[in-house]
């Protein structure tokens, strides 16, 4: 199901969630007018509405020898943040975890498209800007982290992949993701400060929102490189978004191409075994060797979360449809496990 623009709201004027994969980005998503009740029907009033809704943005950054990330959350009772750089040869990094009651000091936009949202705390100021051109992140913080970094969007660049699903019963998750497109601007920490242009650095960017399960699980994993000639991403997931449309998806040079379902093969005792991903598709067939993580973990009785996200290198094996298959070999990328009850 694709809806033609213009897309004022996700939200239809009856509070109802359009569901489905857009063409273009919903200009508001917002829980403020959402008919969100309970499974049986009561409707909830404006603060247990806003507690069950879950907001997060991400703004990755890869290059052979480079990982970087941001990641800004509001789970309702809980703000949190994190930001990090990691250098794969000397194994340094540098990473900064916020965590703030309620989401004080962090702004989350309900505007994907030309939004703004930021964090103000004393150990980190983030700003995540939208444009209809592009992406924007700054980092400034007391550990020596600092980030600026953009991409471009546009029909000339990538086009973004947008849908919402159902989740459980009475709920709905909407995410924005891209994947493929180059990065300039400049990554500083981790013992380096690299012009992200002369480096050859790519980014991948999510905003993902909604009334999600009170219990989520996830699997996910992402890639962004210059395979020959071509550039390619990658954003595939197992156990969000897959409730009568599905978010995963390849690009190449910017097209956005769909796989089906995907399956992650992986230890969650064994930090160093490799991951695979494979889609019943036949589009991936893919190893994916870890190098270096970001953890979270955070168990509160009411929340908890268990958060893993594995910095590495894929290789194998990539045939969309219709299309002559490419092998990959050690291109940068991510793979995550993530528990959360909130």
């Amino acid at each position: 199901m694709t809806h033609p623009p213009p897309m004022r709201s996700l939200l239809d004027a009856n509070g109802h969630a359009r569901l489905g994969v857009f063409e273009t980005t919903p200009e508001q998503v917002s829980w403020r007018r959402a008919a969100f009740r309970s499974p049986l029907g009561r409707r909830h009033g404006p603060l247990r509405r806003r507690l069950a809704y879950k907001q997060f943005e991400y703004f990755g950054i890869v290059a052979p020898d480079l990982f970087a990330g941001c990641a800004l959350a509001n789970i309702g009772w809980v703000g949190a943040a994190f930001m990090y750089v990691f250098v794969p040869s000397t194994g340094k990094m540098d990473a900064i975890s916020v965590r703030r009651p309620f989401g004080m000091g962090l702004t989350l936009t309900d505007r994907p498209v030309d939004g703004h949202s930021h964090l103000a705390t004393r150990p980190a100021r983030v700003h995540l800007r939208y444009s209809r051109a592009g992406r924007s992140l700054q980092v400034e913080t007391r550990s020596g982290i600092d980030i600026d970094a953009t991409f471009s969007e546009g029909p000339e660049h990538c086009q973004p992949m947008s849908l919402c699903t159902q989740t459980a019963r009475n709920g709905w998750v909407y995410a924005r993701k891209i994947a493929g497109t180059r990065v300039f601007g400049h990554v500083k920490g981790a013992g380096v400060s690299l012009d992200l242009g002369e480096i050859g650095a790519f980014a991948h960017h999510d905003y993902s929102a909604g009334f999600m399960r009170r219990e989520t699980f996830w699997n996910w994993a992402c890639f962004t490189a210059q395979v020959g000639a071509q550039r390619v991403g990658l954003n595939v997931s197992c156990g969000v978004n897959e409730t009568g449309f599905s978010e995963n998806c390849l690009w190449i040079d910017g097209e956005r191409l769909s796989v089906g379902p995907t399956h992650f093969d992986y230890s969650r005792h064994d930090l160093t075994a490799a991951w695979t991903v494979r889609s019943a598709c036949g589009a991936l067939d893919l190893r994916f060797t870890p190098c270096g993580r970001h953890t979270e973990r955070l168990n509160a009785g009411l929340i908890a979360s268990d958060f893993r996200q594995d910095f590495g290198y894929f290789s194998g094996v990539i045939q969309p449809a219709g299309r002559a298959a490419m092998t990959v070999r050690d291109i940068p990328g991510f793979c995550e496990d993530q528990f959360a009850r909130w």
